[in-house]
């Protein structure tokens, strides 16, 4: 099992020694959270608190994920990173394309793109996207960055979008592995069409495992129950060793983790008090053996 290390909400200017200090004690991967702006009154609600409210406001620090990935990256050589996730739905997918594509090659193929649609109508309305069929278009958007990224002169004619002969260029050297967001019948069984991984938001282990048992069985309907598929996982009630044992049973190859929540900090604590949360946490899960 791997273990990333989540970022959300903490200080811009702690992001870089952050990474390093990751990189530094053996974690796997920092996944990157997305969040265009803070709107005053929300018309949804938001789908992972029980009341739908946000767990943040106005005044919570965000960075986009792209730019931190690629920043990060450059003061690390082996820590891989993810969006977690990027909410496609309020942006264009060629420019979108042009960003994942930059990261991917400034971090020496250390990036994924984990991938959701977006919660929030004024995210989707505000940057110029339509709400309404939001679902369908989010596939098309995925087909044309796939297209994109695959390198070559390429055309897309779709329902949502449609270009003719282009190419960008460099293409990453290798493919940009697309992690699917989402817990929604709709979700998975995206995840499975066309996904090289699942990431959960915060669910209990046994959540997490039905979960996991569904999406196997989609991929062995679309015939590809023997490719890699990567199960990422925001475990709410597993938390030591015998805790990670069984998520590794349940099926989950990466645990998602903040290390300074599990010591009772906040997510604006100061850096150094994270780092040590860092390196506590190492000792006692990846470099304690418990998995071999």
């Amino acid at each position: 099992m791997q273990y990333t290390c989540a970022v959300p909400m903490c200080p811009i200017d702690q992001l870089i020694e952050l990474a390093k200090t990751a990189e530094e004690v053996a974690f796997d991967n920092i996944a990157l959270p997305d969040s265009i702006f803070y709107m005053e009154k929300q018309t949804a609600d938001y789908p992972y608190t029980a009341d739908g409210s946000r767990m943040w406001n106005e005044e919570t620090p965000w960075v986009d994920p792209l730019i931190a990935a690629g920043a990060m990256g450059a003061v690390t050589s082996k820590l891989r990173f993810y969006t977690n996730v990027m909410k496609l739905g309020s942006r264009n997918p060629v420019l979108m394309a042009r960003q994942v594509g930059s990261v991917a090659n400034l971090t020496n193929n250390r990036f994924g793109f984990g991938v959701g649609i977006g919660w929030a109508p004024e995210e989707f309305e505000w940057c110029g996207q339509p709400y309404a069929k939001r679902g369908k278009r989010v596939d098309e958007m995925i087909d044309v960055i796939k297209l994109l990224l695959g390198g070559g002169m390429v055309e897309f004619h779709g329902e949502f979008y449609d270009f003719e002969r282009l190419q960008m260029s460099p293409a990453p050297t290798k493919p940009v592995p697309f992690y699917v967001g989402g817990h929604t019948d709709v979700a998975l069984k995206r995840a499975a069409r066309i996904g090289d991984g699942w990431t959960s938001a915060m669910l209990t282990s046994d959540q997490l495992a039905e979960i996991i048992g569904k999406i196997k069985k989609l991929l062995a309907d679309a015939g590809r129950a023997g490719d890699p598929f990567e199960y990422q996982a925001v475990c709410i009630d597993k938390f030591d060793v015998e805790g990670h044992r069984d998520l590794v049973a349940a099926g989950v190859t990466d645990n998602i983790v903040m290390p300074w929540v599990f010591d009772g900090l906040g997510f604006d604590a100061p850096l150094d008090k994270k780092q040590d949360s860092l390196k506590r946490y190492a000792d006692t899960y990846i470099h304690s053996g418990w998995q071999n």
